[in-house]
């Protein structure tokens, strides 16, 4: 977001060019990854049209008052899918196919449709389809799962380039600041300069945002908040008495439950002289008896000796339910809702919703699209900026960062901005650490060069 002013380099600050110097490198280093997450974010952003427009002929049915037995849906989506039924979305409409995961032995998933009133599959495809696809992209999951961590890393240095893009911004005795273009001509410098610093000063609130509440999902930081609000009664509520929280197999994560209610389920009471007497039809009829509105997910345990756990599909954190019902008992021993979080999950999660662009209905999924599209803005301003003012000597090893300051106390005036986040952040720090040592290699390595004439 910075406003570059027209003096020469050298007449600049030093603490000004210590911190346009990371800035540019900071960008340079993250912005390709960032573009990614920026696009497949804005995709998921319209989720359910897109999912909509891709399986309309699995997803539309005839209505009808008539249904077919919830089980005869999982066994004809388990034969089908050649697993285990695991999970069933119900439809909020009596034209809508439920959607069933299925697992199968391999450790592959299917997303198998079904339709309710007749129990005949629809159609089925991978997981989630294409937008679990585009999902496991923004994360990069798709890539392995060591990938987590440059989302994490990416994430804060994004917030560096906020932090280094409003210094850069904020007016001082020259001119800078810009609020409206001061130059049309997209052929000069200018107008990339300030259409840079204007999407930056605009919407860069909302790209920071968005890293800062994607960062729950990533694998370091994610993990040690997570444990953090937890293990200070700052998370999910107390276990009911029906059991302690236990952490669920991978086949028995609850669909849907959320980042406070991920991966752990309740104790069943099922035993060998107390058979199970709750099916998939009992459990739809308890959770729809129980005021849950469609439409829910319905996981369906491997074990036992878990519960079924019930979760209403929301877009609004506060309206975030659970029901874990016992299959032996045939009632429902836990419900718990969103006033029941402790402080720390309600914020976390209320930035996740926000971060999905649902919690505030369209206008919050507008706002979030224009931080995606900000983001590309910022992106292709900055090459041009770059590429109006390249070096001529690409060739010999000049990219045209911004020039170096000398002295110690300069480089206090980056760390200043930069190290509180390192800290908080730590792959960030430690991705600081190695640009650190990486600089001092490479401009150690140019200075031993003999000069040329």
């Amino acid at each position: 977001m910075s406003g570059h002013p027209k003096a020469a380099p050298d007449t600049l600050s030093g603490a000004y060019r210590a911190v346009w110097r990371w800035h540019f490198y900071a960008g340079l280093l993250v912005m390709p990854v960032l573009m990614l997450l920026a696009l497949t974010g804005g995709l998921y952003l319209f989720k359910d049209e897109i999912d909509h427009a891709v399986y309309r002929r699995m997803i539309e049915v005839p209505a009808s008052t008539h249904q077919a037995p919830p089980e005869a849906w999982a066994a004809a989506a388990a034969l089908v899918g050649e697993g285990r039924a695991a999970s069933v979305i119900l439809p909020v409409e009596p034209d809508q196919a439920a959607r069933i995961r299925v697992d199968r032995p391999d450790g592959a998933q299917r997303t198998v449709f079904v339709d309710p009133h007749t129990g005949h599959v629809t159609g089925v495809t991978d997981y989630g389809g294409v937008m679990e696809v585009i999902k496991r992209i923004h994360s990069l999951a798709l890539f392995g799962p060591m990938m987590n961590l440059l989302v994490e890393i990416v994430a804060g240095w994004t917030i560096v380039l906020f932090a280094t893009g409003l210094y850069l911004w904020w007016p001082r005795r020259r001119k800078v600041g810009v609020v409206a273009l001061t130059s049309t001509d997209t052929r000069r410098r200018p107008f990339w300069r300030d259409l840079h610093a204007l999407v930056g000063i605009y919407v860069g609130g909302v790209v920071l945002f968005l890293a800062v509440t994607g960062m729950p999902w990533s694998a370091v930081w994610g993990d040690q908040v997570m444990t953090a609000v937890k293990t200070s009664g700052l998370g999910r509520p107390p276990a009911p008495v029906a059991g302690a929280w236990q952490t669920a197999e991978h086949a028995d994560h609850p669909q849907g439950a959320g980042w406070t209610m991920e991966g752990v389920t309740l104790p069943a009471h099922s035993h060998a002289h107390t058979p199970a007497s709750a099916g998939l039809s009992e459990v739809i009829a308890l959770s729809d008896g129980a005021g849950l509105p469609r439409p829910y997910a319905v996981s369906i345990p491997k074990a036992d000796a878990t519960t079924w756990t019930v979760t209403a599909q929301v877009t609004r954190v506060q309206d975030t339910r659970a029901l874990y019902i016992d299959p032996a008992q045939g009632k429902v021993v836990a419900d718990i809702g969103y006033d029941q979080f402790g402080a720390g999950a309600k914020a976390i999660e209320w930035g996740i919703y926000t971060h999905q662009g649902t919690q505030f209905g369209s206008i919050n999924r507008w706002v979030m699209l224009a931080g995606c599209i900000g983001v590309w803005l910022l992106a292709i301003s900055g090459v041009m900026m770059w590429w109006k003012r390249r070096p001529p000597k690409l060739s010999k090893g000049l990219i045209g960062a911004p020039p170096a300051p000398d002295g110690l106390k300069l480089r206090f005036a980056v760390l200043a901005i930069v190290l509180p986040l390192c800290l908080l952040y730590p792959l960030t720090g430690a991705s600081l650490v190695v640009a650190l040592v990486g600089e001092r290699l490479i401009r150690a390595v140019f200075r031993s060069r003999p000069a040329t004439a």
